[in-house]
């Protein structure tokens, strides 16, 4: 059974910095693909950004692009997601997406 648990979020004024983490489990981690999605209140899914399985290739959304970084250690089968700069726009909450499977999520609130 796939499992993603994400952990890392929680409250940060404007311009501060979370890391967020993503376990995996029950898939080779390492052989997939990884991506960050959020969910903004009262707003759909959006995308944030993408790492291959080798974590050679990232990608991201233009509304997080320099001030994010999506990492993965497939050693420790874990992906990650450092985000600094944080602006009012970037509460949600933060799921990692696998192979059919996303996590239960974890609140990212920037508020002064």
């Amino acid at each position: 059974e796939v499992q993603l648990v994400e952990s890392g979020g929680g409250l940060v004024q404007p311009g501060g910095s979370l890391r967020l983490s993503c376990a995996a489990s029950g898939f080779t981690f390492s052989s997939y693909t990884m991506s960050w999605i959020r969910q903004a209140p009262g707003k759909g899914f959006e995308w944030v950004s993408t790492i291959n399985s080798g974590g050679g290739r990232t990608t991201y959304a233009d509304s997080v692009k320099g001030r994010f970084t999506i990492s993965r250690d497939n050693a420790k089968n874990t992906l990650y997601l450092q985000m600094n700069t944080l602006k009012f726009e970037d509460t949600a909450v933060y799921y990692c997406a696998g192979p059919s499977a996303r996590g239960q999520g974890t609140q990212v609130t920037v508020s002064s």
